[in-house]
């Protein structure tokens, strides 16, 4: 019986022990976090509609226990905007923001998506990650940017009413124009000359005071109001009938997956700094059970924060003890700091919002993929205009860029790269036809194919050799360059016999070079590379060639 391995079950174990020295490193940057973090939570929490105070709750017991259990501790765990978007798209028509209702499907919303990251983890399912390629995030986050910051410009501007109020007659309250427009010049010029200053704390705690002294909210200004103070209570949500909770399955596949984005792009920053392989099955572990604690804190679903992690790096974090530390400061805050956070302008914390997520807009990306693969631009921008074209459903953007990306996929499967080789003066095989080469020898047909022998690509081998044949009848000698054919299904097998039974009534000999262990062990099992004469077996590429320099 194997003995136990606690660290498994216990990732938190393999933490280095603390000392005086490295926990005053650990609670300055734990600090740095938290200013951030604090007011962050807060903007977050009205985008997703919830609740305010839920903001913290998010970023307390559920930053504790991704710390504890994911595979990668410094990440700074909470309200994302990237996800609180995506929840406040996931439940529009469902209920209203900020009611009951609203925080029961959010809950739901945490919980199954919780579930769906657990799940995977436990069966090491971290790969299904891939399924969203970098053109398809890429064009969801800038749509996403967009769309964020049109939802947060009504109360940035003091807007009496939706957006769409802009375009007739619109009605303005100054005063919020002017804390919401004077915030987002003070925090974006912050961003540009002064980078370490905690800008957002300040901005913050100034138009707090500033609201508080000149009576903003008697005026009829927007403020945050009165959040309840104290550690948040045991929250068991209220069952939901079937039709509704399917409706939050697809948002909850999509949350789960995107958020999980969201925390690789951090961690696998860390893994390469810290010199380690990243523990992605551990990571969708312990980003599950923190959706899943902060559905029963009765909060939305939790991601992970890439500028957040960022600054906790640079700030000298060295361990999860920074993360740990910081929930301390998030849960003094709970306790003491609610009255201060009364009177700051709802404006105030819409320019928080629009500042933080100016960074996902990126126009260069597209130039960048177009350079790399049209086709993956293609799908990058379709993936942005269909997120725009669909919102408040933006989650379908998402789904149609993973449609769109694996049918690139599958495209390129079924047609693999096929060229006919020739010897370059270099000694390398290159395609004859690009290089303008001679023919190995004459009369021979010298190809290699780029890709595995499977089901998809099988059809495109037979097609490639045949039309060779049918267009060149004196061809008496066919040689397939195999190393880079790494797998071979029953399928490939398939069209290889018949290959084989096809070259052989035309008395045509077939050489195959470097073929690889587990596509030869395929073809041994089928029996398809018994001695023949005009079948012949080259270990090595140079032993092909030796071979067929004898033929000219």
């Amino acid at each position: 019986m194997k003995p136990v391995t606690w660290s498994r079950w216990f990732p938190f174990l393999q933490w280095q022990r603390p000392d005086a020295a490295l926990l005053r490193n650990e609670t300055v940057s734990a600090f740095t976090v938290a200013i951030v973090l604090i007011p962050q939570a807060v903007a977050y929490a009205a985008l997703a509609g919830m609740p305010l105070v839920t903001g913290l709750y998010a970023s307390l017991l559920p930053a504790l226990i991704s710390t504890l259990w994911g595979g990668t501790a410094r990440l700074s765990v909470g309200p994302t905007a990237l996800s609180c978007l995506l929840i406040a798209a996931s439940l529009q028509g469902l209920a209203q923001p900020s009611t009951a209702e609203w925080v029961v499907l959010a809950v739901w919303l945490a919980l199954l998506s919780g579930l769906i990251q657990l799940v995977l983890g436990a069966l090491k399912a971290g790969w299904l990650v891939n399924l969203i390629s970098a053109p398809v995030m890429a064009g969801f986050t800038q749509a996403a940017g967009f769309l964020i910051m049109a939802s947060q410009l009504p109360p940035m501007l003091g807007l009496q009413g939706p957006l769409s109020g802009l375009l007739d007659h619109p009605r303005f309250n100054l005063h919020e124009m002017t804390f919401g427009l004077g915030s987002l010049a003070v925090l974006w010029l912050a961003k540009q000359y002064l980078p370490r200053w905690p800008m957002v704390l300040i901005v913050v705690v100034s138009s707090a005071l500033l609201s508080y002294f000149m009576g903003f909210e008697a005026s009829g200004g927007g403020v945050v109001g009165a959040l309840p103070a104290g550690l948040p209570s045991l929250y068991w949500p209220a069952l939901l009938p079937w039709p509704v909770l399917s409706t939050l399955l697809l948002p909850a596949i999509i949350i789960a997956l995107v958020s999980f984005l969201e925390a690789a792009s951090s961690a696998k920053l860390q893994s390469r700094q810290d010199g380690s392989l990243w523990n992605d099955n551990q990571d969708l572990i312990g980003q599950g059970l923190a959706k899943i604690v902060s559905a029963f804190s009765g909060s939305f679903p939790t991601s992970t924060s890439f500028s957040r992690s960022a600054v906790n790096i640079y700030a000298g974090a060295k361990t999860g003890w920074s993360a740990l530390i910081s929930t301390f400061f998030v849960l003094l805050a709970l306790l003491f700091l609610m009255p201060a956070l009364h009177y700051v302008p709802l404006a105030v914390l819409a320019a928080v919002v629009i500042v933080a997520v100016s960074g996902l807009i990126q126009p260069a990306q597209f130039l960048k993929f177009w350079k790399i693969s049209r086709a993956e631009s293609l799908t990058s921008l379709a993936t942005f205009v269909l997120t725009l074209a669909t919102a408040p459903r933006i989650y379908w953007g998402v789904l149609a860029g993973m449609v769109l990306g694996l049918i690139d996929f599958l495209y390129q499967r079924l047609h693999p790269r096929i060229i006919e080789v020739g010897l370059h003066p270099d000694g390398s095989l290159r395609d004859r036809h690009l290089w303008k080469l001679a023919p190995l020898a004459p009369h021979m047909y010298a190809l290699r194919m780029d890709g595995g022998l499977d089901f998809a690509s099988a059809s495109s081998f037979e097609r490639n050799i045949a039309e060779h044949l049918s267009a060149h009848p004196e061809t008496r000698h066919v040689c397939l360059f195999a190393q880079p054919i790494n797998r071979m299904d029953a399928t490939g097998a398939e069209v290889f016999a018949s290959l084989i039974t096809l070259l052989q009534a035309r008395d045509i000999m077939l050489h195959i070079s470097g073929i690889k262990l587990p596509v030869e062990t395929v073809l041994r099992h089928a029996g398809l590379l018994q001695e023949h004469p005009l079948l012949a077996l080259y270990r090595t590429d140079g032993d092909a060639l030796a071979h067929i320099a004898r033929l000219n």
